[in-house]
C-alpha cells in the first residue's frame, strides 16, 4: 500500500505551505459535502491531502461539520493516514498557552452529532479502547520542532459547544483526570477508526478554558493570538512528518500494515448477516469499509 498522509487542519490552520503541484479538489461524497475542497499535491515527495476542518474562512461551527463527509473524502483520495490538528483549552496548570499536546485517549461529551458511518441495514462494532495509532503519535510527536513543549499521553475532553465550558463544568472535567478540553475531536476520531485509518491527533493549548483562578475565561481574541503564534510551528510539524513515516517504512512510499491493526478493524466489526445487507447502505459504504465489504 502506498502512503497518503490526510491533515485536518483545525482552528488558525486553513492551508499547508511547501506542497508540490498544489492543487484544491472537490470530493464527492454519499455523506454529503464535505467541509471544504481539498488541497492535494506532495510534501517531500509523499502525496499529501490538506482538509480545513472548519472550512477556509471558518464558516463551519463544530456541531455543523459534517465528519462522515470529511473523514469519507480522506480515504476515498487514499489516504492511510489521518493527522488531526486542533484547538484546545488547557484543564491542567503545567499544559501553558503556546504548548502542543500528543492526545491518546478521549472522553466523548457530544450530543447533537452523527457518530457512526453504519447503523440499521449494516451493524459494526470498531475496538475503540485506544483511540489513535501509537505509530502515527509517536512520529507526530518526533516531528514537532525543537524548542516546543509536547505533552504526551494526553486525555481529550470533547464538548458540543459552541459555548465555552461553565466554571462548574471545567472544574467538573479536571477532576475526571482530563488534561485539555476542545469541540472538534468527536466523532472525528471515531469515524477514522471506522474507515481503517490510522489517527493521530496534535493539539495547541490557547487557553485555561476558565477554571484557573489568575487567567482570564477564554475569549475568541486569546485563542485566535495563541493560534496564530503557532501556526508556523505546527506547518514545521507537518513538513517533518514525511521523512519520519518513511524512515519508519520499509523504504520508498511503501506504507507498511499498521503493527497496532488500526488498518485491518473492520475484518471482525461487521455484526449484520451479509444477506440481510441494505444495499443502498452498503453503496454508500464503498470507500470506508470497500476492503471488507468486497471480500
Amino acid at each position: 500500500m502506498d502512503s497518503m498522509i490526510g491533515v485536518i487542519g483545525g482552528s488558525g490552520l486553513y492551508d499547508i505551505d511547501g506542497l508540490e503541484g498544489a492543487t484544491w479538489v472537490k470530493v464527492t461524497t454519499p455523506w454529503g459535502k464535505p467541509s471544504d475542497e481539498i488541497l492535494v499535491g506532495r510534501l517531500s515527495g509523499t502525496p499529501m491531502a490538506f482538509l480545513p476542518r472548519h472550512g477556509r474562512g471558518h464558516v463551519h461551527a463544530p456541531s455543523d461539520i459534517n465528519y462522515r463527509a470529511n473523514i469519507d473524502a480522506l480515504k476515498r483520495l487514499g489516504c492511510t493516514d489521518i493527522v488531526a490538528v486542533s484547538a484546545v483549552g488547557s484543564l491542567r496548570e503545567d499544559y501553558r498557552p503556546g504548548d502542543f499536546v500528543s492526545v491518546d485517549q478521549y472522553i466523548d461529551r457530544t450530543f447533537a452529532r452523527t457518530k457512526s458511518f453504519f447503523g440499521a441495514g449494516c451493524v459494526a462494532h470498531v475496538g475503540f479502547s485506544d483511540p489513535t495509532c501509537p505509530r502515527l503519535s509517536d512520529a507526530v510527536a518526533r516531528a514537532v520542532p525543537a524548542g516546543i513543549t509536547l505533552h504526551r499521553n494526553a486525555t481529550y475532553i470533547a464538548m458540543e459547544g459552541p459555548q465555552f465550558s461553565t466554571r462548574a463544568e471545567s472544574n467538573l472535567y479536571r477532576s475526571w483526570g482530563a488534561d485539555v478540553i476542545g469541540m472538534t475531536a468527536m466523532p472525528e476520531a471515531k469515524l477514522a477508526r471506522e474507515a481503517e485509518l490510522c489517527y493521530a491527533s496534535l493539539a495547541m493549548v490557547t487557553d485555561y478554558d476558565c477554571w484557573h483562578q489568575g487567567h482570564a475565561a477564554v475569549d475568541v481574541a486569546q485563542v485566535i493570538r495563541t493560534l496564530t503564534a503557532n501556526a508556523a510551528q505546527a506547518r514545521d510539524t507537518v513538513a517533518r512528518l514525511p521523512a519520519i513515516l518513511a524512515g519508519d517504512g520499509p523504504g520508498g512510499h511503501t506504507r507498511p500494515s499498521c503493527p497496532h491493526g488500526c488498518d485491518h478493524v473492520l475484518g471482525t466489526a461487521l455484526m449484520t448477516a451479509p444477506a440481510k445487507r441494505d444495499p443502498d447502505l452498503l453503496a454508500k459504504l464503498d470507500a470506508v469499509a470497500g476492503r471488507v465489504l468486497k471480500g
